[in-house]
């Protein structure tokens, strides 16, 4: 693998790291080496410079912009060039762990620690990369490129148990980069399964939404946390293992098999590809959790004389339990509420399309919509291997009827309002809440279409207790 030796290394960049005599010994590392080894363009560049101290590196990045010192804990500097681009440089370190939790650890800046001795601490080998922009060289001395190449992820040393998070970047990295762990990484992931709860929840919210956000194939991220034993700190997760589903129509098998292909299947799709990174987790953790709920309600029933597999009620029940599993790994309020509502309409597509029925739909969405709805329905469909991938009858019903209505990407605007009660002299207060919320459940069930057909339902409709228009 000779890819880094055209490593494209921004131009106000590779000024600073070709100019400046100070820098020599400075080495592009992590993750911007590997992403490029791996066929994709670095967004991100992280620079380890070796045989200077913290205030060396400072003054010798000074003449080419803003220098920000705000990381000298941890030997970083920030670099601003005048292009606006920020870029890290770091002094080399050393990390004991001293104490449970993340702050547990005694870092100590060592501008002597060798290149190998750095490389050595990063948590694993295809992280462990360290390419010379001057030379072309990339440095792999813990056999990061086979393992890039064999897709296979392991730790690079024994220092590795010393924060459990990396248990968790392990996850995302697999699904990010479809790589399957080492058996001697799953065994020293195993036996440091109960740090778990060592870790902040902000920490696990990164960890769990670059999954939900970037992989390839996330379901190589679910079996690394089933392998490596973590699946146990995500019950909703480790329930669907074994739960049955009818053979008819999940020819897949349990549950969890199920969800690892629809959240696969998701990530194929190129609407999932080409949406904003908040819409890219929602979607993915809506599919994650779409079957939560199947644990819980799958038995056995007699169905036209046969004995089948059913999962009464599990989009509804399954909505509290992804609230659940969402907010115990920190995921924020805006995309919980945007997870829900998706999650406990996802089998509407067998209900009969009336317009009524749709209207609704939009609404019970707020404030995801019917297309974000469609796009978790054909993931969930195409999640059935060896069932054709193909977009069912009902979905393409559903998703007509609502562009005919107009609501595929949002709910109707209430056609009555307040300011037409106060025209026609109601006063506010909780009355005109009240009518205001029964006329536009009427408009829902099609009573009436605009403005005109409003005033006239208003004048037919019999005179409440809670108060009317006059």
């Amino acid at each position: 693998m000779d890819r880094a030796a055209t490593l494209p290394i921004p131009a106000d960049l590779r000024e600073v790291l070709e100019t400046a005599p100070e820098l020599e010994q400075a080495f592009l590392a992590g993750g911007c080496v590997r992403d490029w080894f791996l066929g994709h363009t670095p967004k991100d560049f992280d620079i380890e410079v070796f045989g200077l101290t913290f205030d060396r590196l400072a003054k010798a990045l000074e003449p080419f912009g803003r220098v920000d010192l705000v990381g000298r804990s941890f030997g970083v500097v920030k670099l601003s060039r005048p292009s606006g681009a920020i870029y890290d440089f770091s002094v080399p370190r050393r990390d004991s762990k001293t104490a449970p939790g993340h702050k547990g650890f005694d870092i100590v800046v060592d501008a002597n620690l060798t290149p190998k001795e750095a490389a050595g601490r990063r948590d694993f080998t295809i992280n462990s990369l360290l390419h010379n922009p001057r030379t072309g060289e990339t440095l792999d001395f813990y056999g990061g490129l086979a393992d890039l190449q064999a897709r296979v992820l392991r730790h690079t040393s024994a220092a590795f148990p010393e924060d459990p998070l990396r248990v968790l970047r392990g996850m995302q990295f697999a699904g990010r980069f479809q790589l399957k762990a080492a058996p001697e990484t799953l065994a020293l992931c195993q036996a440091i399964a109960a740090s778990h709860h060592e870790l902040a929840v902000e920490r696990i919210r990164e960890e769990w939404c670059k999954w939900a956000a970037k992989a390839e194939l996330p379901s190589a991220g679910l079996h690394f946390l089933r392998d490596s034993g973590w699946i146990e700190h995500y019950p909703e997760i480790r329930e669907m293992i074994g739960t049955p589903q009818d053979p008819e129509w999940h020819p897949e098998g349990d549950v969890f098999t199920h969800t690892c292909h629809c959240c696969d299947a998701m990530a194929r799709l190129p609407e999932w590809r080409n949406a904003d990174e908040s819409s890219r987790i929602t979607y993915m953790f809506a599919i994650l959790t779409h079957d939560f709920a199947k644990p819980q309600t799958t038995h056995r029933a007699l169905k036209r004389g046969e004995w089948r597999i059913v999962s009464p009620g599990h989009e509804q029940a399954g909505g509290p339990l992804a609230e659940q599993f969402l907010n115990r790994i920190g995921v924020p309020l805006a995309i919980r509420e945007r997870v829900t509502p998706l999650v406990m309409n996802h089998m509407a597509h067998f209900q009969n399309p009336t317009d009524h029925a749709v209207r609704k739909l939009s609404k019970r969405l707020e404030p995801e919509n019917i297309q974000s709805l469609a796009l978790v329905m054909r993931a969930d469909q195409m999640g059935r291997p060896p069932k054709p991938p193909i977009i069912s009858q009902t979905v393409q019903a559903l998703l007509r009827k609502a562009e005919e209505l107009r609501v595929l990407e949002s709910a109707p605007k209430p056609i009555l309002q307040g300011r037409d009660l106060l025209k026609l002299g109601m006063p506010p207060g909780p009355a005109m809440g009240i009518l205001l919320s029964k006329a536009y459940e009427a408009q829902l069930e099609g009573a009436f279409h605009d403005l005109s057909t409003a005033l006239l339902w208003l004048e037919k409709k019999p005179s409440l207790d809670e108060g009317s228009a006059s």
